[in-house]
């Protein structure tokens, strides 16, 4: 079946290799190193299955410009030869687009605005330091009309940069480089390109206990969960009152943590580990209990996809389903059906062409020269929480990817943007890029462990490893994008922002998606 790999934690088709087990057996020790409590029955579900067939491939339509290769990969020969430069492009189109300083990480948008992520240090040296905000009013003419300067969003907000679309605001924490904490700004966004900022005091001139690398609100509002990448320190800040944020439950939920998603009641938490997802109730903090408590729940492993990125609980004819999207090591988007959260059901892989374990020998290839990142999910969005019909993904450096997803057993691709290369660009140009500061390597690192892997499974040619940029190990020369942030629908438009190329709003060809009446980005 294209694109879906299932197998039950409790059936056993195939013995995990070497270093599949080694990646499992760290998760299975993180989520046992917790200071969470575990009740009687909570267990730790494997999925030793990597899937080894991709989505099939989108129908391009007129005005495409396509890939010429594998699925979702940009060849070494389009690095070099400049063809990157010129994107690729099936059934999505650029509608308007504004490049600035660059993209940062992960940014938000909400009505016509968007919020561009900052990076420390260079985003202060941009004539509007801190996070962009940007008018897309007219999507053909998008414009920066100012910035946010409090110690959060000068600070580096990383992946913490979220909306809560119910109380109209916005946050984030400080995050230098890759981990941080103690400042943390909440911004009233009813008017969107003119945000005020709530908290003049508390999080901005004097800082609060918490760590961070990711963050998001609970989807009532009333909360902003902080979570550290390591030792997966897991905070929640009430802003009830956002003018007076205070920390009232704090632990350590694994060994390494990430990002998350949180059910719509707010009482159960998908979160990241390193090698798959932690379940936690979180129901406690969510009823401000005086003494709470956040026991896990279970615990999701696989060996393929190291560190997850974040989930999306969604609901498929009322049964609960989570889609989970792993970062590094090619492991794809994974569907689960979690109506028995403890006898979870793995219905579904998304994967690329270059994502596959046969084909890591070509995704190292092509990658070289193009430093840590090259094509990995990172940010995804469902069109609707509630019988999704569509999923957006940002997927590094093969671009923009839209699946129809209604039927979790007939995924299929229907469309890409991946924009072009801005090649050759300097710190000078994109100081808020974080594709120009890994430049100074040239290795796809994040790939080993999976190569790695499909190395020792007899999967790929080490000679097919060797291609014209084997030698760029230090000096990237940024001739792909990376798209990291969560694409935001708005009918037949796509909102992202990229790291060179900055903010985009695409088109998505009404050929190949109808947007539901009751469209509504969900991004976990």
């Amino acid at each position: 079946m294209p694109g879906v790999s299932p197998n039950h934690s409790r059936r056993k088709r195939r013995p995990l290799r070497t270093l599949g087990v080694f990646v499992v057996g760290v998760a299975l020790t993180a989520t046992t190193l917790s200071f969470s409590s575990a009740p009687a029955d909570a267990g730790n579900h494997f999925f030793p299955n990597i899937s080894e067939t991709a989505v099939p491939r989108a129908d391009c339509g007129p005005g495409s410009l396509p890939e010429r290769g594998l699925q979702g990969d940009v060849s070494a020969e389009d690095r070099n030869s400049g063809r990157s430069r010129a994107g690729y492009r099936c059934n999505m189109t650029k509608v308007g687009n504004v490049r600035g300083s660059g993209g940062g990480i992960v940014s938000a948008t909400f009505d016509h605005c968007s919020y561009t992520g900052s990076l420390f240090p260079g985003d202060n040296f941009m004539s509007q330091p801190g996070v962009q905000v940007v008018d897309s009013s007219n999507p053909r003419a998008p414009r920066i009309v100012g910035s946010l300067k409090d110690t959060a969003m000068r600070g580096g907000t990383w992946e913490t940069l979220k909306v809560n679309k119910k109380r109209k605001l916005l946050a984030a924490t400080s995050v230098p480089l890759l981990w941080g904490g103690g400042f943390f700004a909440v911004y009233d966004i009813s008017d969107c390109a003119h945000p005020r900022l709530l908290n003049k005091v508390v999080g901005t001139r004097t800082p609060l206990p918490f760590t961070s690398h990711e963050g998001g609100f609970s989807p009532d509002g009333r909360t902003y969960w902080a979570s550290g990448i390591w030792p997966g320190h897991l905070s929640a800040i009430d802003i009830a009152n956002p003018a007076v944020p205070r920390v009232i439950w704090q632990g350590l939920q694994a060994f390494v943590g990430h990002g998350f998603g949180i059910t719509p009641d707010g009482n159960r938490m998908y979160i990241s580990n390193a090698a798959g997802v932690t379940v936690l109730d979180i129901s406690a903090v969510q009823r401000r209990a005086p003494y709470p408590q956040v026991p896990h729940v279970a615990a999701y492993l696989w060996p393929d996809g190291q560190v997850n990125q974040h989930t999306i609980p969604v609901t498929y004819r009322g049964r609960p389903h989570i889609v989970t999207v792993d970062e590094l090591g090619s492991g794809g988007v994974k569907i689960f059906d979690v109506t028995k959260v403890n006898k979870p059901d793995y219905v579904a892989q998304i994967k690329l062409e270059i994502n596959l374990p046969k084909n890591l020998d070509t995704n190292f290839r092509s990658g070289m020269g193009g430093s840590v990142f090259n094509s990995n999910p990172h940010y995804c969005t469902v069109d609707r929480p509630d019988d999704p019909t569509a999923l957006a993904c940002s997927w590094e450096s093969s671009g923009i990817r839209v699946f129809d997803i209604k039927n979790v057993r007939k995924i299929r691709e229907i469309g890409y943007y991946n924009p072009p290369a801005q090649k050759g660009a300097t710190v000078a140009q994109l100081p808020n890029s974080p594709h120009v500061l890994g430049s100074l390597s040239g290795v796809p690192a994040v790939e080993f462990l999976s190569l790695g892997m499909a190395i020792l499974n007899g999967k790929v040619s080490l000679p097919q490893m060797i291609g014209p940029r084997v030698g760029m190990v230090v000096g990237g020369d940024m001739a792909t994008d990376w798209c990291f942030s969560p694409p935001t629908w708005h009918g037949n438009q796509i909102w992202t922002t990229c790291s060179d190329g900055g903010f985009y709003a695409l088109n998505l060809s009404r050929r190949v998606y109808t947007p539901p009446a009751n469209q509504d980005t969900t991004i976990g």
